[in-house]
């Protein structure tokens, strides 16, 4: 039986210097995430409920994505679809348009009428898809959260947190057409000339999207996301009079205070005994490098689990075991271990050989 060690290394890193303290913002809510680990590096009141507005709308794109991936099917508008109060793309019974081009009237020029028509195009009715887009929400973790429309309007039952909106966030930038749709500034299509309502795109460079809001009971609300240096950061407010200097506040002081540090690179290792094989040692490295956004003087601790030593045949690239990353006690990622290619190579067991040459 193999017996298994745990070989703790504290790693003290040197990352940027700390430019600023906390924004003062004028949301009522906010919250700035870091997409890659979805580490939480800012929030204020992040898992208070409120009303939404029109990010509602990166759900009912994400749900439609994952319904229709053919985003060049042909839509031909159903009366009741149009006429919707509030933003519209100005949609027309009967008109023949594809999905790709409801959602960049969807997201750029945020259509209520969109809206409709994306979800009862794709659920065959409103309803049906309003209860996908809740369901899509449990699965995110979005334990706050219930939508009661595709498209944002004021109702009881329609709400969500900041915390459960970056949630949302990273799942629609993980869906690369949608990421195309969030992030174009203007377009011409279906015969409509469309401009996103997100100023940021203009405004803060590195901007990569997503979706502004607004309704009376609301307030304006806005989830953004930013990229600079391969570091990508979401940031939400809800009810937020200052909304484009909350954001650039907020991605200001994530990117100054929070780097996209390497923790462990690709290929690093050590070394395990081997028994009946003529190589006494085998070569174990990391699969892949591990990134995380730490601030000056935080220490990551390393918990790696491998066997004390191994029989051969050893066969390379196989899982030998995994290096845990922990920061104040909290897991925060791991990378599995595989026998090296070069190192295995010659980790025939010994018995095979004395077969061979006696």
């Amino acid at each position: 039986m193999k017996r298994w060690c745990a070989l703790l290394i504290v790693l003290s890193l040197l990352v940027l210097p700390v430019y600023g303290a906390q924004p003062t913002l004028s949301a009522c809510s906010a919250i700035l995430m870091d997409r890659e680990s979805g580490r939480v590096l800012y929030e204020k009141n992040a898992g208070e409920r409120r009303s939404i507005a029109s990010i509602t709308k990166l759900m009912t794109a994400l749900v439609a994505v994952e319904l229709h991936p053919d985003l060049s099917s042909t839509v031909t508008v159903e009366r009741e679809w149009t006429g919707a109060e509030g933003s519209s793309m100005y949609l027309k019974p009967g008109e023949e348009l594809s999905l790709e081009a409801l959602l960049y009237g969807l997201l750029l020029s945020s259509g209520n009428d969109a809206a409709l028509a994306v979800a009862g195009y794709c659920a065959g009715d409103v309803e049906s898809f309003v209860a996908e887009m809740n369901k899509k929400a449990a699965q995110l973790g979005m334990n706050d959260t219930h939508f009661a429309n595709p498209n944002g309007l004021d109702d009881p039952q329609h709400y969500s947190t900041a915390y459960d909106m970056a949630l949302l966030a990273r799942a629609v930038l993980e869906q690369e057409e949608l990421r195309t749709i969030a992030s174009t500034r203007s377009i011409f299509i279906a015969g409509r000339s469309l401009t996103n309502h997100n100023k940021l795109l203009w405004r803060y460079e590195g901007c990569t999207g997503l979706k502004t809001g607004y309704t009376d009971e609301a307030g304006r609300t806005l989830v953004s996301s930013a990229m600079q240096d391969g570091q990508e950061l979401i940031a939400v407010t809800l009810n937020a009079p200052n909304d484009w200097a909350d954001h650039a506040a907020l991605f200001d002081y994530g990117f100054a205070t929070y780097p996209r540090t390497l923790v462990a690179a690709a290929g690093e290792g050590t070394d395990i005994p081997v028994t009946d094989s003529l190589c006494r040692f085998t070569r174990v490295s990391t699969v892949s490098d591990f990134y995380y956004p730490l601030a000056e003087g935080e220490q990551v601790t390393q918990t790696v689990d491998l066997p004390q030593q191994v029989s051969a045949p050893v066969l390379a690239g196989f899982p030998a075991g995994r290096v845990t990353f922990t920061l104040n006690g909290d897991e925060i990622g791991q990378l599995s271990l595989l026998y090296d290619w070069g190192a295995a190579n010659n980790l025939a067991p010994l018995r095979w050989w004395q077969r061979l040459f006696g």
